[in-house]
C-alpha cells in the first residue's frame, strides 16, 4: 500500500453550464494565448464541431488525435506543436484525446485546456494519462506535476453525445466507491485527505445508483435535467476527487486491475474502457467473497445493460486466455494488491470463474 499521499485536488479552473465553450475566447485572452493546437476525435468533432467557438484573435492548428495515447502519438504531436510554435494545447473529445492531450503538454511544458464530449471517465478533471501501446495494451499511468489549467464543459454538448458511451461512465466511476474502499477500510488512521476521498467516492455510489435511470431518460429524451447534470459531474468531477484527494488510496485497485488484464485479450478491445472496469468491479467483489453486495449490483447491472459476466461482454476465454489475464491482473505492480486479500493468478481465475456461475444462475 502507498506511503506517501499528495493531494492533487482540482483543475486551476473548471465551469459547467449551458455554453461553456463559448468563453474560451476570453479565458485565452486572460492567459495571452493565441498560438493554439487543437486536438480532436474523427466522429465526435463532427457531432460537436458547430459548438467550438470562433477564435478571431488567434492562430489555430486543428489536429485528429489518431485514436491512440501511445508514447509514439505524444512524440509525434510534440514535434507537430514545436514547429507550430504552439502555447497552448486543447483537447475537444473523451478520455483518450485528453490523456493523449495531458501527456503530450506534459513533455513540452505547455498548458492544457479540456472541453469535453463526454462523460465517460473523469480524464478532464485528473493530472494524469493512462498509456497503451499500438495493439491496445494497457502499458502505465502517468502522474503529472500540473493540473490541467481549464476544463469547460457544456451539459448539452454531452446531453448529444453516444448513449452507451455515458453508461460505460457509470460504471467506470462506480467503481470509484469499490476499488477506494477496499484500500480506505484497511487504514486505522483516515488522513483529513483521505476522509474527502471517502467522502468523494461514497458520493459517487450513491448518486449513481439513486440518479442514473433519470440521467439516462435525459438523454434519450434530449432534454436537459438536474439527473443529467448530477451524473455528469459525478463522472467528471467527484470521481476526479476521489483519486486527486487519496492519491493511491483512491484512485484503483481490483477492478481496472481486471480491465488493465482483459486488454491483453483483443477480443476485449471490441468492448468499452467502463464497461469492462464495471465487470471488474464484479470480479474484486468475488475476490472479497462479498456475493450479497454483487447481488444486490446485479439489477442495477441489468437495468442498465452493464456486463455481468464475460459472456455478457462476447467473450469466450480458454483455459490460456484465463492464465493470460490472471497472470497480468496479479503482476508485482498492480494496484490489484493494494486490497487485503492474497492475490496469485489462481485467486482471480477462481473469482472470474465463480462470478460466471452466480451470474448465469441468477439471471438464467
Amino acid at each position: 500500500m502507498a506511503t506517501n499521499l499528495i493531494v492533487r485536488g482540482a483543475p486551476q479552473e473548471y465551469e459547467l453550464k449551458t455554453d461553456a465553450w463559448q468563453a474560451l475566447p476570453e479565458h485565452l485572452a486572460r492567459r495571452n494565448l493565441s498560438k493554439v493546437m487543437i486536438l480532436h476525435g474523427e466522429t465526435s468533432w463532427q457531432a460537436v464541431k458547430s459548438y467550438f467557438p470562433s477564435l478571431p484573435n488567434c492562430e489555430t492548428f486543428f489536429y485528429y488525435y489518431g485514436k491512440k495515447c501511445t508514447d509514439e502519438a505524444a512524440e509525434h504531436f510534440v514535434q507537430i506543436a514545436r514547429e507550430n510554435q504552439a502555447e497552448v494545447l486543447i483537447a475537444v473529445g473523451g478520455g483518450k484525446v485528453a490523456d493523449l492531450t495531458k501527456l503530450t503538454a506534459y513533455h513540452l511544458n505547455l498548458p492544457v485546456i479540456i472541453l469535453p464530449t463526454l462523460a465517460a471517465t473523469c480524464a478532464a478533471y485528473t493530472p494524469l494519462s493512462v498509456v497503451y501501446n499500438d495493439e491496445g495494451v494497457m502499458l502505465r499511468y502517468d502522474i503529472f506535476p500540473k493540473a490541467t489549467d481549464l476544463v469547460l464543459i457544456d451539459p448539452q454538448v454531452l446531453l448529444e453525445s453516444p448513449y452507451e458511451l455515458m453508461v460505460a461512465g457509470i460504471g467506470d466511476t462506480l467503481a470509484k466507491w469499490y476499488e477506494s474502499d477496499a484500500i480506505i477500510s484497511q487504514l486505522t488512521i483516515k488522513p483529513i485527505e483521505i476522509q474527502v476521498a471517502e467522502f468523494a467516492a461514497k458520493k459517487c455510489r450513491d448518486i449513481l445508483l439513486a440518479e442514473s435511470s433519470a440521467a439516462l431518460q435525459a438523454m434519450r429524451a434530449q432534454q436537459l435535467n438536474q439527473a443529467f447534470i448530477d451524473i455528469v459531474e459525478t463522472n467528471i468531477l467527484l470521481a476526479g476527487m476521489v483519486g486527486g484527494f487519496g492519491d493511491e488510496y483512491g484512485r484503483t485497485s481490483g477492478a481496472h486491475s481486471i480491465h488493465d488484464a482483459l486488454t491483453v485479450l483483443p477480443d476485449s478491445h471490441k468492448q468499452l474502457h467502463g464497461n469492462k472496469v464495471a465487470y471488474g468491479i464484479l470480479v474484486q467483489l468475488m475476490i472479497e467473497q462479498k456475493v450479497a453486495e454483487i447481488r444486490q449490483l446485479l439489477p442495477f447491472y441489468q437495468k442498465l445493460d452493464l456486463p455481468i459476466n464475460l459472456q455478457a461482454m462476447n467473450l469466450s476465454l480458454t483455459e490460456d486466455d484465463y492464465q493470460q489475464v490472471a497472470k497480468r491482473a496479479s503482476a508485482p505492480d498492480e494496484m490489484i494488491h493494494f486490497m487485503k486479500e492474497t492475490i496469485t493468478p489462481e485467486v482471480i481465475i477462481q473469482a472470474m470463474k465463480d462470478l460466471e456461475i452466480l451470474t448465469t444462475d441468477a439471471w438464467s
